[in-house]
């Protein structure tokens, strides 16, 4: 067998091969069973910072065929509170937010404070000071506990950030969620991109399951490590 042809063969059996037999078991198990998602934004902060990975478990809600968003079985919805990934109906990308609103909800805002189906949602002290990061002025960041009903959560406000801090109030459509960031003054959510269909939800954020501190050169954040999300 001449050389080149003898490299071939060595490089499909040792090496490619391999690849794609171990590809064509992970990649539809990352599809429909459960997933990683990388975060790089401060939309969802002080919950998930930026450079976080957090799991995604896929089966929270229905089954998948692979690569699609066409479900071969649901035995559940989300719920108000759960931390969502979604494809957003405005431009495909994949997003990260909190479930807000539900089907038939009545969603409004005044300067920041929710209230759902009429009904004012209470704002708490925060105790301590939660992990952000900073390099957009954040240090002036004002957090609260959201009293969500069944999810209370701590949210992020930034009073020298120009916002949409009123709105509605919006039904949210049958079948339909109302998304928002935990940053609610920098998060690209259903107040600019509109409610999110129930087929395009693609699993619940349960764990952040790594950090990398963006304050100090992308080092790993132990701290953070596999830390259940709010």
């Amino acid at each position: 067998m001449k050389p080149h042809r003898l490299l071939a063969r060595q490089i499909w059996s040792q090496w490619l091969r391999p690849l794609l037999l171990a590809a064509a078991v992970v990649l539809p198990i990352k599809s429909a069973l459960a997933d990683w998602e990388w975060v790089p934004s401060g939309s969802m902060e002080p919950t998930i910072v930026p450079l976080e990975f957090v799991w995604v478990n896929k089966l929270a809600y229905d089954l998948k065929v692979p690569f699609t968003t066409r479900h071969l079985s649901e035995w559940d919805n989300p719920h108000r509170g759960e931390v969502v990934i979604f494809i957003s109906p405005a431009d495909g990308i994949r997003l990260v937010k909190r479930v807000i609103g539900l089907p038939g909800d009545v969603i409004a805002s005044r300067g920041d404070g929710l209230s759902i189906n009429g009904e004012a949602i209470r704002y708490d002290a925060l105790a301590g000071t939660p992990l952000t990061t900073d390099e957009r002025g954040y240090r002036q960041a004002v957090f609260s506990e959201e009293q969500l009903p069944g999810r209370p959560h701590p949210v992020m406000m930034l009073p020298q950030r120009q916002a949409l801090r009123n709105f509605g109030p919006i039904r949210v459509p049958a079948g339909q969620y109302f998304c928002m960031g935990d940053n609610r003054d920098d998060s690209n959510d259903s107040r600019f991109i509109g409610c999110v269909p129930r087929d395009q939800i693609l699993g619940r954020a349960t764990n952040v399951i790594i950090s990398f501190d963006l304050q100090h050169f992308a080092c790993p954040r132990p701290s953070r490590f596999l830390t259940p999300i709010q």
